[in-house]
């Protein structure tokens, strides 16, 4: 009962810790944290890594000499052999035996040691392809987290100009009654307003979209509410420092796609390494020691157990060569299949390293370009926020239309909006240049004091 209620209250506690982290505002870090501890693919690769290290170990087991006892019991009625004297008897009898045998391969041409090296190699693929998805776990959970962002401001602009399209329709229907506008005027800021809150209403569904895609990107409940804080690391805009080629040198040995790739071309060169070997002679040792116990069912005095225990026991060691003849083709087709294979991953590695160089050049180029835009978005915005200025003043002393006005409002809204798009490009194109530089998306945090990096080695 007690056990029970201990229980009960861990499962509420966690359930309460769990419902708060849902009402609080997640930052792009607890998105990305949740994203990779509930992944799929996450989960399904550590269980493949573990399946991986399993098959290393059982590498190395190949190479340790085999221990194995055993025991026996029989009953003979009728015709049967005398243990003692080795000649044949008719009275019923018991025997028992025991033997304690081992047995190790002296020599395979090593075809033991290149297996060994080929599951290592492949256990250490696998800890790189896991690593690579939570990467790509993190950067599709980073983009949706900056899309939610973007239609987040949005809507917060939409709000500020439906807001002031609403003073302005007031403010004309008050001066339409003081004779200081006619009505066209006043029907033309009511269009205005009708629109603001149009594109108010459009903005709201692309977040209630964008909420959707960042949940199914982090494999979120969809009935859970997902609020996304408007913070994020501010940083100065700037053009890359270094050039495509130089994080290329640097991200074919620290990114793990690249080093997914040449584990696993080191894992086909083990693997055919160890088929060839599988060609040569096979030296094998065995020894072991037995000893047994048997007795007459005729009434006669027998030897007691510990005395034959003693006596009966022996010991044999001995040495087999096996050499290969021929097997049904099956070590030729399996050398031909280990070649053919070394070239897929050999290809695959050159596939690999030159998509990368390609990847890295786009994104450099992305996040240089990004950042000239973010800089003429600013400048823009800047000269339309004075210009809109200048036409409400000139509105205020009748110098210009609604209309006029309307456009110069919608022009600023769109500055403002080119912006945002701009900045927030911005900032994911250089996470993304840094990620290839070797930067983690996964930040480390810190739990009860303790550090701990979610892309650590499982």
């Amino acid at each position: 009962m007690l056990f029970r209620l201990i229980f009960l209250f861990l499962s509420l506690s966690a359930a309460g810790v769990t419902l708060k982290a849902q009402e609080g505002l997640w930052s792009l870090d607890d998105c990305i944290r949740y994203a990779v501890e509930n992944s799929p693919k996450v989960n399904r690769q550590k269980a493949q890594n573990t399946i991986l290290r399993q098959d290393y170990m059982n590498a190395v087991g190949r190479l340790l000499p085999s221990l194995n006892a055993g025991t026996g019991a029989s009953f003979n009625f009728g015709r049967g052999v005398d243990s003692e004297t080795n000649t044949y008897t008719d009275i019923n009898s018991f025997g028992n035996s025991y033997s304690l045998y081992s047995g190790l391969t002296l020599f395979d041409g090593f075809s033991n040691i290149f297996r060994l090296k080929m599951q290592r190699a492949s256990e250490l693929a696998g800890i790189h392809l896991l690593e690579q998805e939570r990467e790509m776990t993190a950067c599709s959970t980073t983009e949706a987290f900056f899309n939610v962002l973007y239609c987040k401001r949005m809507v917060q602009l939409a709000q500020e100009q439906a807001g002031e399209s609403a003073a302005g329709m007031k403010q004309a229907r008050r001066m339409e009654e003081l004779g200081m506008r006619a009505g066209p005027d006043v029907a033309e800021m009511a269009a205005k307003e009708a629109a603001d809150t149009y594109n108010l209403t459009r903005c709201r569904n692309l977040l209630t979209v964008a909420v959707i895609l960042l949940k199914e990107k982090m494999n979120f409940p969809v009935d859970g509410v997902l609020d996304i804080t408007d913070e994020v690391a501010d940083e100065p805009i700037l053009k890359s420092g270094e050039t495509a080629t130089e994080i290329y040198e640097a991200a074919r040995r620290v990114n793990p796609k690249a080093t997914y790739a040449e584990w696993t071309l080191k894992a086909q060169e083990m693997n055919r390494r160890s088929v060839v070997a599988g060609l040569s002679p096979v030296l094998s040792m065995e020894a072991g020691v037995s000893t047994g116990f048997s007795r007459y069912f005729d009434g006669s005095d027998y030897t007691s157990f510990a005395e034959q225990f003693r006596n009966k026991r022996g010991s044999y060691i001995g040495f087999s060569l096996s050499i290969p003849l021929f097997n049904g083709f099956s070590k030729a087709t399996s050398l031909k299949k280990s070649r053919a294979q070394m070239i897929i991953a050999r290809s695959d590695y050159q596939e690999t390293l030159r998509a990368l160089s390609g990847e890295i050049e786009q994104a450099v180029a992305d996040m240089n370009g990004q950042a000239d835009a973010c800089l003429q978005a600013v400048k823009q915005r800047e000269a339309m926020e004075v210009a809109h200025e200048a036409n409400r003043r000139k509105y205020d002393g009748g110098l210009i239309s609604p209309l006029e006005l309307h456009t110069s409002a919608n022009r600023l809204a769109q500055a403002r909006a080119e912006e945002l798009n701009a900045v927030l490009q911005y900032r994911l194109k250089a996470r993304l240049v840094r990620y290839y530089r070797g930067e983690s998306f996964i930040t480390p945090r810190t739990d009860s004091g303790r550090n701990e990096t979610v892309n650590a080695n499982y």
